[in-house]
């Protein structure tokens, strides 16, 4: 059964988080990315509460019920990378790991960072269709074809952005899945989708309005220091190969920032390998678990 709660983090943030599983066991934490919410995992903490692990799905801030700060300076790397590591502490204890931290999309962004400034936070780490930022700056500022697939990042993150998403039942959202494999993608979850983007789309965006990596006049002379792209924990990619916003690409080259790296390139997958093949995703996390 499926536990949900709001979690006031001692900075002031609140988390509303789906969880799975007695606390004492060890804890995974799944992080998702946009434009979905921490519901998506459910079938996946299910399963590992299953298995004998404390399964923990927050809603990133600005995304369902969890804070959602007007300003875009607040989802900054800085402060969703503490938010994170407050929860994981709330989870494991001060001195703690977590057995595995599992990411996609923009949870991936949060979890590649996370990973670098604080690895000793978790064990292990499995991100999903997400760029590394090292390889990612590298595609964006050199290939054409990565800028032109990463152009939809400038609409979202303008000011007008928010209310032309929620337009005509969400007419400009339900193409980020129907342009990829969406037989997944019922009536039923449709509502759920519905739910959770009628609480508000302006957090969502803000992340792409605060973020420096966007396909525009600024990305070409962006520096970002070396050290922030090294990945000293044992870490698996999943990467479903039909991604059409993030191309396979950037997963050339990981090897120079990550030592023990693991990748499992799925052909038959888009961006949302996690609902197209859940069983698969399922068992290479088990796997590497």
């Amino acid at each position: 059964m499926i536990e949900t709660t709001i979690q006031t983090l001692p900075h002031g943030i609140d988390l509303s988080i789906r969880s799975c599983g007695a606390r004492g066991r060890p804890v995974l934490v799944f992080l998702h990315g946009f434009p979905e919410a921490a519901f998506v995992w459910d079938e996946y903490l299910l399963h590992f509460a299953a298995q004998g692990y404390r399964a923990v799905a927050p809603n990133l801030r600005g995304f369902e019920r969890s804070s959602s700060p007007a300003d875009a300076s607040a989802y900054r790397a800085k402060h969703l990378v503490q938010d994170i590591a407050a929860l994981i502490e709330s989870e494991v204890g001060k001195d703690g790991q977590l057995a595995c931290l599992i990411a996609h999309d923009w949870g991936g962004a949060v979890a590649w960072n996370l990973a670098n400034q604080l690895p000793h936070l978790q064990k292990k780490l499995i991100i999903i269709n997400s760029p590394h930022p090292g390889t990612f700056l590298r595609e964006l500022q050199n290939s054409p074809a990565q800028h032109a697939a990463s152009l939809y990042i400038n609409f979202l993150a303008r000011p007008d952005a928010p209310a032309l998403l929620e337009e005509n039942d969400f007419a400009r959202l339900w193409p980020f899945f129907e342009n990829m494999n969406a037989a997944w993608l019922t009536d039923s979850i449709k509502n759920q989708y519905r739910e959770v983007w009628m609480m508000g789309m302006r957090g969502g965006c803000n992340y792409y309005a605060a973020s420096p990596m966007k396909p525009d006049d600024n990305i070409k002379k962006l520096v970002l220091p070396p050290e922030m792209f090294t990945i000293k924990i044992p870490t698996q990619i999943i990467w479903g190969m039909g991604d059409i916003a993030l191309r396979p690409e950037l997963l050339d080259g990981l090897q120079d920032y990550i030592a023990d790296l693991h990748i499992h390139k799925i052909n038959d997958a888009t961006h949302w390998i996690t609902h197209e093949q859940p069983a698969l995703v399922k068992q290479l996390i088990q796997s590497f678990l």
